[in-house]
């Protein structure tokens, strides 16, 4: 005879608990859509519109297009500023190989990783035609006549310089491009995974709009899952890293099919 699982139970939280459970989310995250965050607490998007209001109210949150960021965020974690320095010279080094990947006058995506942005200095002599959600990027080559740049809209976070929400998803869900060049929270043999789920749909997008894809990690990303999973493998062509990255998981990444180039 087969026993039975007990069934299971939906617990109904006060609109106290829920409000806790989205502010404490969003410390770990800083932004969030409505749906992320009704996925979180098992609601539905209303009652989360309701719930982020209410801590609006309070302060402690900022409603945005479809979602919510916190209003004085406590870490410099996200910060693009922070992050384009920490691994400045490997990313520095990431950058010029990845641009050596580049074709002459191809069509190139680039989102908002701040190692993206280091290829960015070196792209100029392939006269690409960019097509970003990056802010630094943009501003990197907003007096430049020799490149041609195109910005995807969307809500702005200028902290870490990206450019989130509908409209930026639209954006590359409309165009085909020879490459992708990317950043993420980590790699491991799981695949690619990132830091911020409001990320996910814009860099999938990216992903399904090029021909190619090419992920730049530098050393403290390999062999580390992120948060939340973007895409196995299979879905992306090359890595490339530094010098300081595990020798035993890029031989991993390597034998799964991965063109991997240590800068």
């Amino acid at each position: 005879m087969f026993s039975r699982s007990p069934c299971h139970k939906n617990i109904t939280l006060t609109a106290e608990e829920r409000q806790k459970r989205i502010f404490d989310y969003l410390l770990k995250v800083e932004f969030a859509s409505l749906e992320e965050l009704s996925n979180q607490l098992d609601v539905s998007v209303s009652t989360v519109r309701r719930d982020v209001s209410s801590l609006e109210d309070t302060g402690k949150l900022k409603r945005t297009h479809g979602g919510a960021r916190l209003a004085n965020p406590e870490s410099d974690e996200f910060s693009f500023n922070l992050r384009e320095t920490h691994q400045g010279a490997e990313k520095d080094a990431i950058g010029r190989a990845v641009a050596n990947l580049i074709g002459l006058n191809q069509t190139v995506i680039m989102d908002a990783g701040s190692t993206v942005y280091h290829v960015a200095k070196y792209l100029e002599p392939k006269t690409p035609h960019i097509i970003t959600n990056s802010l630094p990027i943009a501003n990197h080559y907003a007096a430049n006549n020799q490149v041609e740049v195109i910005v995807s809209g969307g809500v702005i976070y200028p902290r870490l310089g990206v450019m989130v929400g509908p409209l930026a998803i639209h954006a590359f869900s409309e165009i085909n491009a020879d490459v992708a060049v990317m950043g993420a929270g980590g790699i491991s043999e799981d695949g690619i995974s990132n830091s911020h789920v409001l990320l996910i749909d814009i860099q999938l997008a990216m992903i399904k709009a090029a021909r190619k894809t090419i992920f730049c990690l530098d050393s403290t990303k390999i062999g580390r899952q992120s948060l939340t999973r973007l895409c196995g493998l299979e879905r992306i062509h090359t890595i490339v890293t530094d010098s300081a990255a595990s020798k035993a998981m890029v031989d991993k990444l390597c034998k799964s099919g991965l063109e991997v180039i240590v800068a």
